[in-house]
């Protein structure tokens, strides 16, 4: 499954949205979608979520890192024999999972940090699974979040991706490009092409499935450990 990439931007490390996002402007952007995201998004992403925990639940090892944890939507449905550290760089959102984390007394959530998924304060080989939902849209260096998630997952560990992609072609694609210049109010790119995140020889590789609703969102994953090529 490839996504085109017409007329994409390209950086030293490949195709990148047209508008770059900074640290800030994503923490202001979800400081404003904080008290409405679960009723606003939760449902539209809800599908994207169930998909990414059940196959987490579904991989060996324990220690899991959920990349972007935001408000915590995806918390209560991993299985009680995963350890979950969740980050994200809102502040806003973080209170509002710690909050559901003392409500539903999840036990197996063993933080929430707020940290930069692009260089975290973990050490080497930190997690067997590493899970990035709706993010790799987010984060101003997407190549560089892939890059961070490979050194803190251990070597035979997965990362995973569930994101929304450029589309191929037709109406859709149109929508996506005429939404671009929102991104910044958005916080998110709707023209984020899946080569931005991920080399050739990596795309090749993964397993790339198509998400309800429509195809809208997409679950990738790889395992870890295997070189990276240029």
């Amino acid at each position: 499954m490839s996504h085109a990439i017409q007329d994409q931007p390209r950086g030293p490390d490949g195709p990148v949205p047209r508008s770059a996002l900074d640290a800030e402007a994503v923490k202001a952007a979800y400081r404003r979608w904080a008290g409405v995201y679960d009723s606003v998004f939760g449902g539209i992403s809800a599908f994207g979520r169930r998909r990414a925990v059940a196959a987490v639940n579904a991989l060996p090892g324990e220690r899991v890192l959920e990349v972007g944890v935001g408000t915590g939507l995806a918390l209560p449905r991993y299985q009680g024999g995963k350890r979950i550290t969740g980050i994200d760089l809102s502040g806003d959102m973080l209170d509002r999972a710690r909050m559901r984390v003392a409500r539903q007394q999840l036990d197996h959530v063993d933080a929430l940090l707020e940290m930069d998924a692009e260089e975290t304060q973990f050490a080497d080989d930190s997690f067997d699974i590493a899970v990035a939902m709706f993010v790799a849209s987010v984060v101003p260096n997407p190549r560089r979040l892939y890059a961070e998630l490979r050194r803190v997952v251990r070597p035979g560990g997965h990362i995973l991706f569930v994101n929304h992609f450029l589309a191929d072609g037709g109406v859709r694609l149109a929508i996506e490009r005429g939404m671009a210049h929102a991104s910044r109010s958005l916080g998110w790119h709707p023209d984020f092409a899946i080569e931005s995140l991920l080399p050739p020889a990596d795309r090749l590789r993964a397993r790339i499935e198509p998400v309800p609703p429509g195809g809208l969102f997409t679950l990738v994953t790889l395992a870890n450990g295997e070189p990276l090529p240029g």
